[in-house]
């Protein structure tokens, strides 16, 4: 008989997101997750199968709890939306994996579709690009390194 899960699958998907939306993909290590998370290595494997999978579970868990439920209010001039690791997901994973592209993409379609305009995802991308270093100057995400601030093992390819 197999051991019994040690971990919070859902807290460690949840950690996972938060550090890939700091660090994008290639920037996290299996090492990182391991420290990061508290969850030993072949337990990682054992749930998620891989790298990847711990990805699209993270991606799939922000969709779903920090995207999907403010499309309503994506309209709204106020609202800025928690859109930290979809966007990175977007530049840094959805070029080589169809299936990350897919999942950008159709939830970049629920928006325009939520509010009714096919142009609301192209405005919110700019609301939410020129309000990031206004936030950063103000602290309220100074706790956010950006990819290029990711601290110790991350690696980032200088183009």
């Amino acid at each position: 008989m197999g051991r019994r899960r040690s971990f919070d699958v859902d807290e460690t998907v949840e950690a996972a997101a938060d550090l890939f939306a700091r660090r994008a993909y290639d920037g996290v290590s299996i090492d990182d997750l391991v420290t990061r998370l508290g969850v030993h290595r072949n337990s990682l494997y054992g749930v998620f199968g891989s790298k990847r999978g711990l990805y699209l579970a993270a991606l799939r868990r922000h969709i779903e709890q920090d995207v999907r439920p403010h499309l309503a209010r994506a309209a709204q001039s106020e609202h800025l939306p928690a859109w930290d690791f979809l966007l990175v997901a977007a530049v840094d994973r959805a070029p080589y994996d169809p299936e990350v592209a897919g999942l950008v993409s159709s939830v970049l379609a629920e928006v325009d579709e939520a509010t009714g305009d096919p142009r609301a995802t192209e405005v919110l991308l700019g609301r939410w690009l020129r309000a990031r270093p206004q936030a950063v100057r103000h602290g309220e995400a100074a706790d956010v390194p950006t990819i290029r601030e990711a601290p110790e093992t991350a690696t980032v390819k200088e183009n």
